[in-house]
């Protein structure tokens, strides 16, 4: 993920300072120095980084240290503020209006996965925004960018325009608005062309679309992997464009976090959406504040309630957990916690919105994702009765369920000491709520 190897250095500096007993100019200066290289070593802004450090400093110099905070917790909770400025601040939302057809301009130079990003635009609409969007293909100068857009509406049930017989998208986005109001659709989302680089021809089409229809949004889809170059291009679209936001992706990858923490201040301009992945769900709304706690190491159990506020069944989840409680708890609802687990993500990603979670490598979340599908398989591999009573699981059966899920019976015992496991926890949970030890839900 981005920022990851920024949010080990960082961690790792203000570790030093845990244990001193006051924050005082020498030890700030020390640190901050340090801070300074880790910054430009994520390829960020030296200019936004030297004025970053001058705010730091300005903002540690004579800071009383609460009663209830140590001087690292108190550094940390500084540069968590600063770092979400430096993202921006407050989250930015889309600009849509109820009382007619929106409009949004997806731009950006060729490789930076703008019709990639378009569709999952589309899909974020549709599942958080409660939209019926139309995708709208204007890269007209390249005919495998509306194929592409077109194959990802058909997988993904979307609705889609397009002409192929004419090179003039300001009569494709007049024919896609009449599409639009004929089949109740909104808002269209135009996948505009792309250029290497920036150029004349690009921006004055570009400009005649914005200036005719008047878009509600202009998106610049940028690469997170571009790192300052992704500035440059942001500043020089905004100054012809007028932009509203940047969609970044690839915030999943390896990029140096650079860009992210650079083009806020470098264009002006706040990221609205983030790409975490290449699944069409993979697009998120981009909050600083959660992203600055996540790269100090602080988690984001905000997001991570909403995704599973997204995945899971309430009902359903509010149903087991009362089962939990009761202590009647089963194999069928062990399935069930893994199955929720799934829908919201690898077991890596989740891991990283818990605070104080332990980081996992590849390997282990490679590992961790091929324990929990065996474990799937077993449990799958039982029949009803004996996922609701396992305790009747014996060697025969569990010979015959090994067979069937192709595993072993030590994978099968590996399963039925978790559920036990789990079930011993959800005990003393319970017990716990009893004497009050926990507020009442």
């Amino acid at each position: 993920m981005a920022f990851e190897a920024l949010g080990d250095k960082l961690q790792s500096i203000f570790k030093k300072i845990t244990g001193k007993a006051r924050l005082n100019e020498n030890n700030i200066d020390d640190m901050l120095k340090e801070v300074r290289i880790a910054l430009l070593d994520a390829d960020v802004n030296i200019d936004v980084v030297k004025n970053f450090i001058i705010e730091l400093k300005t903002k540690m110099i004579g800071q009383q240290v609460p009663s209830k905070l140590n001087p690292a917790q108190t550094v940390i909770k500084i540069v968590a503020e600063s770092i979400t400025e430096l993202l921006g601040g407050a989250s930015s939302s889309l600009n849509l209006l109820s009382n007619k057809k929106n409009i949004i301009m997806m731009v950006g130079l060729q490789g930076g996965g703008k019709t990639t990003t378009t569709a999952k635009l589309a899909k974020l609409l549709i599942k958080k925004y409660d939209k019926n969007p139309l995708l709208v293909a204007c890269d007209v100068y390249r005919p495998a960018a509306i194929d592409q857009l077109e194959q990802l509406a058909k997988d993904n049930n979307f609705n889609f325009y397009s002409n192929k017989d004419t090179n003039d998208v300001i009569k494709i986005v007049a024919e896609a608005l009449e599409y639009a109001l004929s089949n109740n659709l909104d808002p269209i989302i135009i996948d505009t062309a792309g250029r290497l680089h920036i150029d004349n021809v690009l921006m004055e089409e570009l400009k005649s679309l914005k200036q005719v229809y008047n878009p509600q949004e202009v998106l610049l889809v940028v690469d997170a992997m571009a790192g300052q170059a992704a500035s440059i291009s942001a500043d020089a679209f905004n100054k012809l464009l007028s932009l509203t936001g940047v969609v970044m992706t690839k915030l999943d990858g390896d990029a140096r976090g650079g860009a992210a923490l650079s083009i806020a201040k470098v264009s002006g301009l706040k990221i609205k959406f983030s790409g975490v992945g290449e699944k069409i769900d993979d697009l998120e709304e981009f909050h600083p504040s959660r992203m600055a706690e996540r790269i100090l190491g602080m988690g984001d159990l905000q997001s991570l309630i909403e995704k599973a506020q997204e995945n899971v069944d309430e009902k359903k989840a509010k149903t087991m957990m009362g089962r939990m409680m009761s202590g009647r708890f089963d194999l069928e609802d062990l399935l069930y916690q893994m199955e929720s687990a799934n829908k919201m993500g690898p077991l890596g990603s989740i891991a990283k919105l818990l605070p104080g979670a332990p980081k996992l490598s590849e390997a282990d979340q490679v590992r961790a994702e091929q324990r929990m599908k065996k474990s799937k398989a077993v449990i799958h591999s039982m029949t009803i009765e004996e996922r609701k009573n396992p305790d009747i699981i014996r060697s025969r059966r569990k010979e015959r369920i090994a067979k069937g899920s192709g595993s072993t019976a030590t994978d099968v015992n590996n399963v039925l000491r978790q559920y036990e496991q789990t079930q011993k926890m959800m005990k003393q949970m319970s017990s716990m709520f009893k004497g009050g030890k926990f507020p009442k839900i």
